[in-house]
């Protein structure tokens, strides 16, 4: 954001409290990011839980309906519950649109064997359990790049190290963007430069974090920050619709992403959970388009990076050895 877009961007209510005596301080120019997109661009957008083409085609539609721009738009069951038609279909569609289209790899722990995950601990979480587990999402990686998808969304961090090897490799295409799921999103600076480090173009934060822990990140890493602006219940159902302005400001360069709480989980989707798949995408949409309004009304609107706009400039890597 310009020094001048940042001191026209308002908050909520601010003009009426001011008014009222109530007025809060004025934000401190060192709490924002110097960071943006390559290209320009503070913000981008992303629509989550898309399933299939069927939610595709909703989105897709809504989207159009409600000039909604959206730069990302990534899927939560796995490459392996899409069929090859499927999965190019997805793929054409969005690169009509220069969308990125972004797909979960492989196994993960919380829909394999190993108990610990059903335990109060939650113990190894959504990570890949073993050599079989790994080989599952870098055949997924390459089954999907191969079928033109050009993001790959990531719950592991020795299968986004491997990733990124693969990529630096050219088993998978040099462009092909790598993006740390929620499920294991870093809550720390220091966690946060090691994702960059492993490979990862963009990382999706907890919606937990505070203002002050964006801008802690934003200290260390330019890899851009995907959150969501709500998020699904198993993610906490949090709501930060208000503060839209402020967590671009402190965590550029962001995606916003349109998540949706008070919905039934569908991972791993599949066509007994189509009514509710279809219903949930509009509406993340809509969503969307309520944060956009928002954004507009407090003059915070610009600085959107142009669409069609993917990569993530050059960022700081761990070397790797032959």
């Amino acid at each position: 954001m310009t020094d001048a877009s940042a001191k026209a961007a308002r908050r909520p209510g601010e003009q009426a409290l001011t008014a009222l005596g109530l007025g809060a301080p004025a934000p401190d120019p060192a709490d924002a990011s110097p960071h943006s997109f390559p290209g320009g661009g503070r913000w981008r957008t992303e629509v989550p839980s898309c399933e299939g083409p069927e939610a595709l085609a909703v989105v897709l539609k809504e989207a159009s309906r409600l000039d909604v721009p959206i730069h990302r738009i990534s899927q939560g069951s796995g490459v392996w519950m899409l069929t090859d038609a499927e999965i190019t279909e997805m793929a054409e569609s969005t690169a009509e649109r220069d969308i990125e289209l972004c797909l979960f790899t492989g196994p993960r722990g919380t829909w394999d064997i190993g108990g610990s995950t059903r335990t109060d601990s939650r113990g190894a979480g959504p990570r890949a359990r073993g050599h079989d587990a790994v080989a599952g999402c870098v055949e997924d990686a390459v089954r999907a790049t191969e079928l033109g998808v050009k993001c790959l969304l990531v719950a592991d961090e020795g299968v986004l190290w491997t990733l990124h090897r693969a990529r630096a490799a050219g088993i998978i295409p040099q462009d092909t963007t790598l993006k740390v799921s929620a499920l294991i999103g870093p809550v720390n600076p220091a966690s946060y430069a090691v994702y960059e480090q492993l490979g990862a173009d963009s990382v999706n934060v907890p919606s937990d974090l505070t203002l002050d822990h964006l801008t802690e990140i934003r200290r260390v890493s330019a890899t851009p920050m995907d959150m969501y602006i709500e998020a699904p219940d198993d993610l906490g159902g949090y709501v930060r619709m208000y503060e839209v302005a402020e967590l671009i400001r402190r965590g550029a360069p962001l995606y916003l992403k349109f998540g949706l709480s008070k919905a039934p989980g569908i991972y791993p989707y599949g066509h007994h959970m189509r009514d509710v798949t279809l219903a949930s995408a509009k509406e993340r949409v809509r969503r969307g388009r309520l944060a956009l309004d928002l954004l507009a009304r407090h003059g915070a609107d610009g600085d959107m990076a142009p669409p069609g706009s993917r990569l993530p400039g050059d960022l700081r890597r761990f070397g790797i050895s032959s």
